[in-house]
């Protein structure tokens, strides 16, 4: 499993104009799932993502973790972070896994999150979705278990 964190001032994803997932302070999570990933690499995947210590303390120095700061998570499914650029200029996506492989690994990193005790909002599978953020540093962090 993939996983682009980035730590946000405020994001949202609408659907259709509709605002479906919206936080605060907090980190933004791409999360894209390739075809051996399975629910323990989920599990790996939202515990790295609570404790990434990506966020100030007192001394302005990314000390604290979202655990620390009881921030919140937005998490939306992005298939495209196994895209595979390195032949032609269309990318590939065969080391993406099918959606109905995928969805309920993505909703196991965000029951695992909750249960950590994270505050979350995700997009909606399959949907054609508008992602905004402000990216606080901008800090944007690359993760694979």
């Amino acid at each position: 499993m993939r996983g682009l964190v980035q730590r946000v001032s405020r994001a949202k994803v609408t659907v259709g104009g509709e605002i479906v997932g919206e936080i605060g302070p907090g980190s933004l999570v791409l999360v894209g799932v390739t075809h051996d990933d399975t629910p323990v690499q989920a599990a790996k995947l939202a515990d790295k993502i609570w404790n990434l210590r990506i966020f100030d303390d007192a001394d302005g120095v990314m000390n604290r973790s979202l655990a620390d700061t009881s921030r919140e998570v937005l998490v939306v499914s992005q298939f495209t972070l196994y895209g595979d650029t390195r032949k032609g200029r269309r990318p590939g996506y065969t080391d993406a896994a099918r959606p109905e492989q995928a969805e309920p690994l993505v909703e196991a990193v965000i029951a695992e999150l909750r249960s950590l005790g994270a505050m979350v909002a995700s997009g909606r599978f399959r949907a054609e979705m508008a992602v905004e953020l402000v990216n606080d540093g901008p800090i944007t962090l690359s993760i694979e278990v």
